[in-house]
Order: structure tokens, then sequence, then C-alpha cells
């Protein structure tokens, strides 16, 4: 910066930090997903994953190293939460994965689905997303960018009213028992406080909730979950993304069948409710839903 005083820019130097996150590998699925491992210091190291799926290119992105939430079913709850990730870690993720896009490549979607809870590091989050969306930062539109929470019901209402992102909930239960099992969190705000508030959040027209669901064979991918399942979200402007469950080692669980996945999916579509199904990409490096556990981290220690 030649435009200021010497003493200046080594006050600058000497005193800040313009910090850039490296990947320290680059693993590339036999699909094209990419996942890209970040070591932040001696005790953190993250996990991103660049998803293609023409004409999308999606950025799955971190908000916390490991995650406190427990989830049956997410390999990234093994770790157990090591600490909130910073706004710089966060937006670095973005900026990092631009370096490693071919030239006819651009990232169109970001989504707050890799590891940790993203409204458990609620002011981090909410400045990272200011600078993804200024003009005068990344400038990607927040139309395009997803958070996705378990159901952390009183920050939810924070992010609807305070960033112009969208919202996702991850809901794998249609009963009390069957979510307080999969996901710990329904023990401190169960179904009927969460849908409560999903149908009290001011979400703009044209927009709605995406509540997610892993089936599990034999757990909650009954013809009776279906039916629960559209009934709970009678009323609420909402799609349903349905995912296969991504296996991993210890895991206790297994996917539900191509079969069952597509009766539960018809159940949906015949009950008025907007359902999708997830495909699954890069799980030969552990990279689809849920399977975030910083195997390349491993990996790479072993060579």
């Amino acid at each position: 910066m030649r435009n200021v005083p010497r003493t200046l820019r080594a006050g600058l130097a000497a005193d800040f930090t313009l910090p850039a996150l490296r990947p320290a590998t680059v693993l590339t699925s036999a699909d094209g997903t990419r996942k890209l491992l970040f070591q932040l210091d001696r005790q953190a190291a993250i996990e991103s994953v660049l998803i293609p799926d023409a004409p999308r290119l999606t950025l799955c992105i971190s908000s916390q190293a490991g995650c406190g939430m427990g989830c049956a079913f997410c390999a990234t709850a093994r770790l157990g939460l090591v600490r909130n990730l910073t706004p710089a870690e966060i937006v670095g993720q973005v900026l990092a994965a631009q370096e490693v896009l071919a030239p006819d490549e651009r990232i169109t979607n970001l989504v707050f689905m890799g590891m940790g809870e993203p409204l458990a590091n609620y002011e981090s989050l909410v400045q990272a997303i200011e600078i993804l969306t200024a003009d005068w930062g990344v400038g990607f539109s927040g139309r395009r960018i997803t958070v996705s929470t378990v159901g952390l019901v009183p920050a939810m209402e924070r992010l609807v009213r305070e960033t112009p992102v969208n919202l996702a909930v991850s809901l794998s239960g249609t009963t009390d028992a069957q979510r307080d099992r999969l996901m710990p969190v329904n023990r401190r705000y169960p179904l009927a406080q969460l849908l409560a508030m999903c149908r009290a959040l001011p979400i703009p027209q044209r927009r709605r909730i995406t509540f997610e669901y892993v089936l599990l064979a034999g757990v909650n991918d009954s013809v009776d979950d279906a039916g629960r399942l559209a009934r709970l979200l009678r009323g609420i402007r909402s799609k349903v993304n349905l995912i296969p469950f991504n296996p991993f080692p210890g895991s206790g669980f297994t996917s539900a069948s191509p079969v069952t996945v597509r009766h539960f999916q018809e159940q949906l579509l015949a009950a008025g409710v907007h359902a999708t199904v997830r495909q699954g990409r890069g799980q030969d490096i552990q990279a689809a839903c849920g399977q975030l556990a910083l195997e390349g981290q491993r990996a790479a220690a072993a060579c």
C-alpha cells in the first residue's frame, strides 16, 4: 500500500494479520465431488465439500470444528465439539474453494451443512453471512445460501429476522421417541415446540423451509412415518429433502432401500408435500451428508 506512510505500513504489519485458509489436502471422488481438508491449528481441523450438479456447483461449509449435537446418524458427532470457527475461518472456506476451481467453474450455492451446528455459533455465522452477501465482500445472493440446523428454536427466529438466507431443519423423526434417540436436541426442543416455531417464522413469500429427513432402514422409513410426516408439516410452507443414510464405520444403521425411499417420497407427494430425494455424492471419499469425520486428515497422516 504505497499510498500510506511507511511507518503506518510497518505498524499494520506488526499488529495485524490477514489470515488465508489453504487446504492441506483435496480429495476427488469418482463423481467429481471434491473434499477440502483444512488444518486450522494443532487441535482443530475442518472439511468443506464442493458438490457438482450441473448447472449448479454447491459448496458445503463447516461452522464448527467437530460438533456437540450428538446426532446418532452423523459421523461428525463422534468427534465432539472442538471449537467454534471465526467469521474469517468460515468465509475463508469459500475463498479457498474458489482457488481450486477450474477456469470455467463458479460456485453457485452455499450450504451450511458441513461440520458443526451453525446456530450454536450464531454470532460468527451472522458476521460471515454479512461478509458473504455484502457488495463489499464476496457478493453472494442470500437466496443462494442455506443454513441447516438440528432445531435450535430460539436462534431460528433470529436467523430468519436478521439474515436473507434460506433455512433448513434436520427433522429425521416423526415422534419424540424417535427423535430423542436420533437427535438429543429433541429433549430440549421437542417436535411440538420446533414445529410451532416453524409455523410462526416470518418466511418471505415464495420461500419455503426445507425439512431434511435421513432415512434409516427399519427406524424411520415406514408407511406410518411418511403419513405422520405429512401431517406434522400441514400448514407449513415447506419442502422435504429425503436423504438416504450414508454409512460410516460403527454407525449401527443401514440405509433404506431405493424402493423404500421411492415409496416414502410417493406417499408424501400424494399427501401434497413437495418432496425430493438427495442424490448421494462423494461417498467413496467420505464426503457425503453425515460422513465428514476428518478421514482425509487420517489418510494424510498415514502417508
